[in-house]
């Protein structure tokens, strides 16, 4: 029976050797080529880049093969990647589009394989639909060329996108007074694609980086995922005590999401994160310009749009929806729930390398540490306090949408309901100006429950609120 293979919010994902074979991979491939070559790119060059898991360079090698024998020419990365750096280099390079080996934060059985377009981000839903439908039932309809003769053609050529990736943030941020600062900074790449990358860019100095997890390990040992939030942080969090450093920067496995934890061994959590980027840029910066989010993500972003007087788009789940607008509107930052932040100036995806970077360019300019920076934020709009709980579950999805549907709740954790949009999953407005959010994952069998408020004493009962209305125990 033919594997069916499906696109989430940022690609396809699917077990290695269950679902994620060479042979699903070289049909995804050729879905991608075909979707390329109607969109007019005929023989143009492509971007092939991948991360650290499991036999990834070798999955990578079978899409260059693909795009290869399909006549396009192919930039394949010669070593693990960053994603942020993949992206950039489809500018750099004057690609039409870029081919990512990576699960991202997925569990380490998974892989995935995503798609960029020729800005370096996102491919728009109706884009993806058209990979989806060009993708063959049969291995044997896909084209293809061996590696090595495809490299004598000239057809694939591997390449770094290090320096020109390095060269075009340097007009960004000024790496110096990082450099000079005398800080302490530990970085948990979660055996990923960010290791050795703020090393080497903040060597040279005072300042001291010490890294963790930095080798290359396929089942990410000490947390359960490569992704930026608790519990999988504990580990750097307890370094960054051992260490007495100033603070935690945490790149997800393909090192375009960052989390942050403070000098005190705390977590950060990314909605936080986010409206200390974007106060950065308004305030430390003095740039003005939209701001796009997720409605899984803040809305202490909406009280900055007000105090600065910049407008705030809100989209559906996924930098397939953020990137688009953010091109659309010339946002100034653009950022999603999960801790990927994206910047003006910068490829519309995200990238935790810079947002990293503009996390400590803010540390030094306004002389404090983290927490002491959140009491600032929080000086500007308020307290909000943020979690959410990831289930697996059965049964049938559609019951489970019934059930939500018709819970029409008055209140929430005790907080008066104000409204429900349904734009991408289930928002319940709450009267503090918070809300409940309800999703099924893009990329995973999950059902997600999220909540902000300005109550932290109200956290879990709202999510308790969100357990039952979803029906999930």
């Amino acid at each position: 029976m033919t594997y069916h293979i499906r696109f989430g919010t940022d690609g396809w994902r699917g077990e290695i050797a269950k679902g994620f074979t060479f042979d699903n991979v070289a049909r995804c491939a050729q879905g991608f080529a075909t979707y390329l070559l109607e969109e007019g790119h005929q023989g143009s060059w492509v971007v092939v880049g991948y991360d650290q898991r499991f036999h990834s360079e070798n999955f990578a090698a079978t899409a260059a093969e693909v795009l290869a024998g399909n006549g396009f020419h192919v930039f394949l990365t010669d070593k693990a990647t960053p994603t942020p750096v993949i992206s950039f280099a489809v500018v750099a390079k004057g690609a039409v589009a870029a081919v990512n080996i990576t699960a991202s934060h997925n569990p380490p059985k998974d892989n995935g394989f995503k798609v960029r377009d020729e800005n370096g981000g996102a491919i728009p839903p109706e884009g993806l639909k058209k990979i989806e439908s060009g993708i063959p039932n049969s291995v044997r309809e896909v084209n293809t060329i061996g590696l090595r003769k495809a490299e004598e053609q000239g057809l694939v050529i591997k390449f770094d996108p290090s320096d020109d990736y390095i060269e075009h943030i340097k007009p960004l941020i000024d790496l110096q007074p990082i450099k000079d600062a005398g800080l302490t900074i530990l970085i948990d790449v979660m055996w990923g694609n960010g290791s050795g990358w703020f090393t080497g860019l903040l060597s040279g100095g005072k300042t001291k980086v010490i890294e963790v997890h930095d080798e290359r390990n396929p089942i990410f040992p000490e947390m359960e995922r490569p992704e930026p939030i608790p519990p999988n942080v504990d580990a750097g969090l307890q370094a960054t005590l051992d260490n007495e450093a100033d603070v935690l920067l945490i790149l997800d496995g393909d090192a375009d999401r960052v989390g942050i934890g403070d000098e005190n061994g705390k977590f950060v959590d990314q909605l936080r994160v986010y409206g200390l980027l974007a106060y950065y840029l308004l305030e430390v910066r003095g740039e003005r310009g939209p701001i796009v989010k997720t409605l899984s993500t803040t809305n202490m972003l909406n009280k900055l749009g007000e105090l600065y007087e910049v407008p705030v788009f809100e989209t559906g789940v996924g930098f397939k929806f953020v990137a688009p607008k953010m091109l659309e509107v010339d946002a100034m930052i653009g950022g999603e729930e999960s801790g990927g932040y994206a910047f003006r100036g910068n490829v519309p995806d995200r990238d935790g390398i810079l947002a990293g970077l503009y996390f400590l360019d803010m540390m030094v300019k306004l002389e404090k540490k983290p927490t002491e920076l959140l009491d600032l934020l929080f000086s500007k709009v308020g307290a909000h306090y943020y979690d959410r709980i990831d289930r697996l579950f059965s049964g049938d999805r559609e019951e489970k949408i019934k059930r939500i549907r018709a819970a029409n709740p008055e209140k929430i954790g005790g907080l008066k309901v104000t409204g429900l949009t349904e734009t991408d999953g289930y928002k319940f407005g709450l009267e503090d100006g918070g809300w409940l959010l309800i999703r099924f994952s893009g990329t995973e069998p999950k059902i997600r429950v999220y909540c902000e408020t300005t109550h932290g004493n109200k956290v879990a009962a709202i999510l308790e609120d969100g357990m039952r209305i979803a029906g999930i125990e």
